[in-house]
């Protein structure tokens, strides 16, 4: 998707979950999601230590890329309470030759379907509104639950991606067509 094309909407709302674009605000929660164990073993250290880090991530990531692609990781927040409890959507990686599913959740909420529920929201509504085709997954090689979420959205399994920028170890690398 290019810029010139439909971004996604505001917000996109699903039973239990209220998904719209991050905003410097959202800089404490960053914080908070980036310096979890599971993010830095399952994803990677990105090395935000504080508030004006987590200020430059969104910047650099999700805020450039909704200008650049029309598209990025999102905000996840729960609808009774509003709490933020992680972040979805598509990144595009130069490194991939499709968009790429993304998403974290701090650790209090995993095993509770919010990964699936807003994966299905943000791929739905790319391809809807978007005109997304083939999206692209990247685990670590031993994530099983991040497996079963991209399972349980369609994608299939197509092997290790051996080399990939910003990750130190093999990933393994699922497609989905829509």
């Amino acid at each position: 998707m290019s810029t010139q094309q439909a971004s996604l909407p505001w917000t996109i709302e699903t039973d239990r979950l209220s998904i719209s674009e991050f905003n410097l605000e959202d800089a404490t929660f960053i914080l908070e999601l980036l310096n979890e164990s599971d993010f830095i073993q399952n994803i990677a250290d990105r090395g935000v230590r504080d508030v004006e880090a987590a200020e430059a991530y969104l910047r650099d990531g999700p805020l450039k890329s909704y200008a650049t692609h029309g598209f990025g990781l999102y905000k996840v927040v729960l609808k009774p309470g509003g709490e933020t409890i992680g972040m979805c959507g598509l990144i595009r990686r130069d490194s991939l030759d499709f968009p790429d599913l993304g998403y974290a959740f701090l650790a209090r909420h995993h095993r509770c379907g919010y990964a699936t529920e807003a994966g299905i929201a943000v791929l739905d509504d790319a391809r809807r509104r978007g005109g997304v085709g083939r999206v692209v997954a990247i685990t670590s090689l031993d994530n099983a639950g991040s497996m079963r979420v991209l399972e349980n959205l369609g994608f299939c399994d197509d092997g290790v991606v051996i080399e990939l920028p910003d990750y130190d170890t093999p990933s393994r690398y699922f497609i989905n067509d829509p």
